[in-house]
């Protein structure tokens, strides 16, 4: 199978914006789907297993299209991709969700996309315009605001870790963002597991549980979905998407998360949505639009 290669939008766009749409969503059930699973499995367990998991499917993958190795100037980007997205923000958000609520967390999706900007202006040395600095401090300042007037002294830890998570993983999304035009979309995220698969393996064996008798069906379908479709298959979707339609257009879809997370947030796990939480993320996302409007000069 050849690589899928980013290109500008052609007459795929509406399947781009479609494929796109599709993995978004798919991403935005992974904050609630882990909020059930830490319940009831151990936070490094849960971020092990599931890479482990995607990892023996992304091996699959690759050996029934035969593809090519990556070159040896790769790897360095691809270990930046499994750090990111593999083992950090998978295990700091994991970690995080043991002290705050799912719907909580899902408002620090909004300055994903904004990491991954700067992450690219950084990793790629684009020279922003000013105005994209006012955006990125506004929508800073509103996640702070938000995080303090829920008070931070009650679990200051959870709001720690949830945003060192969010730096790992708009770290990890520009790296393979990057890496996608020579290697291929989906081939990034598959070498990035199988890079982890040496690793996660042996410690899913040794962090395993003494016992999985007390292990409900809700937190096995919780660790099914963050692995199968969180961490495998709606990357697949993602780099499709952008592939088809453009990296610019679909890539805004992203700026969605937040909004589709709070309402699985509400309808799955019945949690709290308050009024201010709406307008966080309507500000947030806002102010994502803006840098992302102004990312180059």
């Amino acid at each position: 199978m050849e690589a899928i290669s980013i290109k500008k939008p052609t007459d795929n766009s509406s399947k781009g914006w479609i494929n796109g749409a599709i993995g978004v969503l798919i991403f935005s059930g992974s904050l609630p789907a882990k909020r059930i699973a830490v319940l009831e499995f151990d936070p490094v367990f849960l971020t092990v297993a599931r890479a482990t998991i995607a990892g023996v499917l992304a091996l699959s993958v690759l050996l029934f299209f035969k593809e090519k190795r990556p070159e040896r100037k790769d790897v360095f980007s691809l270990f930046i991709v499994a750090l990111g997205v593999v083992v950090g923000y998978p295990l700091l958000s994991a970690m995080a969700l043991q002290y705050v609520s799912s719907a909580h967390s899902i408002v620090f999706m909004g300055i994903l996309p904004l990491t991954t900007a700067v992450f690219a202006v950084i990793r790629g040395g684009e020279r922003p315009a000013p105005v994209f600095w006012l955006f990125s401090i506004l929508g800073s300042l509103l996640v702070i605001g938000f995080a303090a007037s829920q008070g931070l002294d009650a679990a200051p830890i959870g709001y720690l870790l949830m945003l060192l998570g969010i730096i790992l993983c708009g770290l990890g999304y520009a790296e393979g963002a990057k890496l996608s035009k020579t290697l291929g979309g989906w081939q990034v995220i598959s070498w990035a597991l199988l890079l982890s698969l040496p690793l996660m393996g042996p410690l899913m064996f040794f962090l395993r549980p003494e016992s999985f008798a007390g292990i409900s069906t809700a937190a096995w379908g919780s660790l099914a979905y963050v692995a199968v479709f969180s961490m495998f298959i709606g990357f697949i979707f993602w780099y499709r998407g952008l592939a088809q339609g453009g990296i610019a257009m679909v890539g805004q879809l992203q700026l969605l998360q937040p909004l589709f997370g709070l309402a699985l947030a509400t309808t799955l796990l019945h949690e709290q949505v308050s009024m201010g939480m709406l307008g966080v993320t309507a500000g947030v996302i806002l102010c994502v639009a803006g840098t992302k409007k102004f990312a180059k000069a």
